[in-house]
């Protein structure tokens, strides 16, 4: 159980989080795509990445307990379920989520950026960390700690804009050993994926993309350790779409 601070309620249960959406899926990206899964996207995100496709998640949501949202994934009843946001670590109380979910025995993906501490989360579950690229606008934000606490079934991912971000991710793979973690059976998956086209919002610059061949021939080219993903939930539906 996780250390509890003065304002934590008596029952982890009992402690609200504001979540933007709930909805049930098919996975779009890392080593699960393809298979149903729940998501619960909680609100707020201190990052302004310019390809993010989720600028509604930053602020609207609504207000709900652990234990509403828990008894709303026992209710879809997907043995897989994963985090999101904006970013789901930001608030204190998807720790308490995270653990209550896991004890009820889902599988718990977390879609991170890794700018926020991750050591609290539960050991059972699955982080999928996002290292953010120089063409994401929030290279300064990535916390290199977290790379320390990374656990074999844990996955690492870059979004890469063009070819500088490439380069960038072959360098950091690199050198902060990544693929000996992947050799070594201490890091699940190294997911390179091409940034989709967003469109300048209110908040984020908004991103041209990146044909997907152009990312795999360098992939090929260089023989890089690496799997290669599309945002498959935006193939199956208009990307544009909510709730999917």
């Amino acid at each position: 159980m996780l250390a509890r601070g003065a304002d934590a309620p008596a029952d982890p249960l009992q402690g609200t989080l504001r979540v933007n959406e709930v909805f049930h899926s098919i996975q779009g990206e890392s080593t699960w795509a393809g298979l149903p899964c729940t998501f619960i996207r909680l609100t707020g995100c201190p990052l302004r990445c310019g390809y993010c496709d989720t600028e509604y998640a930053f602020r609207e949501g609504r207000t709900a307990t652990v234990g509403e949202l828990v008894a709303q994934a026992e209710q879809i009843g997907c043995p897989l379920v994963e985090l999101s946001g904006g970013e789901p670590l930001a608030q204190k109380r998807a720790f308490d989520l995270i653990h209550a979910l896991c004890d009820r025995g889902f599988t718990v993906l977390i879609e991170t950026s890794g700018a926020v501490d991750i050591v609290p989360c539960d050991p059972r579950s699955i982080r999928i960390m996002d290292i953010k690229t120089p063409g994401s606008g929030e290279e300064a934000r990535n916390l290199w700690r977290n790379l320390d606490d990374l656990r074999p079934q844990d996955e690492v991912k870059f979004v890469v804009v063009d070819r500088a971000d490439y380069e960038w991710a072959r360098r950091v793979i690199a050198e902060r050993g990544l693929d000996a973690r992947l050799r070594d059976r201490r890091l699940a998956a190294i997911l390179l994926s091409p940034a989709w086209g967003q469109p300048k919002g209110t908040e984020v610059a908004g991103c041209e993309g990146l044909a997907p061949r152009d990312l795999a021939r360098w992939i090929l080219e260089d023989r890089l350790p690496v799997r290669m993903q599309v945002q498959l939930h935006k193939v199956i539906w208009d990307p544009r779409t909510r709730g999917v």
